[in-house]
Parts: structure tokens; C-alpha cells; sequence
């Protein structure tokens, strides 16, 4: 069954979840006089997505599926949407340092060149 957007005289607006065959014959909910039916609001289908960024995107020989021609393709046409967006959109694109480590203890925050290894001394300025 639709929903159904109405409006008494009053001015009161209410939404009814009905037959078809019922759509117009409602009454208000808070004076009981008749409604009106409104014209449909628009409905907006979808979501827009960018695609997976650099990092999402899998790293490895296993994560290609053993390199996969369909899923390697796949992949391949969500890249270059998102390459086309990032060049369109700088403020998607991210951190653009090359990914030194993804593996091992770097799964979840991949070491890119500049970064200081984990278990690493840091650096101390001497007076």
C-alpha cells in the first residue's frame, strides 16, 4: 500500500497509509474533517558513493582474488571512477605519501614514506 500525503481545511497536514482504491476518501486525525490529497513529494532513490579510497582498495595478490580477471577488472573501473572524482574533488583524495608497509602490524594504519615505524625511537631535539 502507498502513503499518502493529505490536507484538512484547517490546514492540518497528515500522511495515511492506504489502499489504492481508499486514497481519497481520509479524514484528519486531529479535527476530523476531510483531507485533500497533496501532490506526491518527490522521491529520491539511491546513494551516492565515491568508490573505495587508495587504502580500501586491496593490496595484495589474495586480495585480488589470485589476481581474478573479472574481479581485477572490477576493481580497474572502480578505481578509475574514483581517480576521475579525486582529480575533480582534491579533498578526496587524501594522503598521497606511497604506502611503505600494509601488512603485519601495519593492517590497520598502513606506514606511509615519511612516517616512523612502529616500535621505532622518535626523534629528540638536543639543546
Amino acid at each position: 500500500m502507498p502513503t499518502y500525503d493529505y490536507r484538512c481545511p484547517d490546514g492540518h497536514r497528515f500522511e495515511r497509509l492506504v489502499p489504492i482504491t481508499d486514497r481519497d476518501a481520509q479524514r484528519c486525525p486531529a479535527c476530523g474533517a476531510g483531507g485533500t490529497r497533496l501532490p506526491a513529494a518527490a522521491a529520491i532513490g539511491g546513494v551516492a558513493d565515491a568508490g573505495p579510497s587508495r587504502e580500501q582498495m586491496p593490496q595484495t595478490w589474495k586480495g585480488t582474488g589470485g589476481a581474478n580477471r573479472e574481479y581485477v577488472g572490477h576493481l580497474r573501473r572502480q578505481w578509475d571512477g574514483r581517480q576521475k572524482l579525486e582529480e575533480k574533488y582534491p579533498e578526496l583524495a587524501g594522503d598521497r605519501r606511497p604506502v611503505v608497509a600494509h601488512e603485519g602490524r601495519y593492517h590497520d594504519a598502513p606506514l606511509r614514506a615519511g612516517d616512523t615505524p612502529l616500535g621505532a625511537p622518535t626523534p629528540t631535539s638536543e639543546d
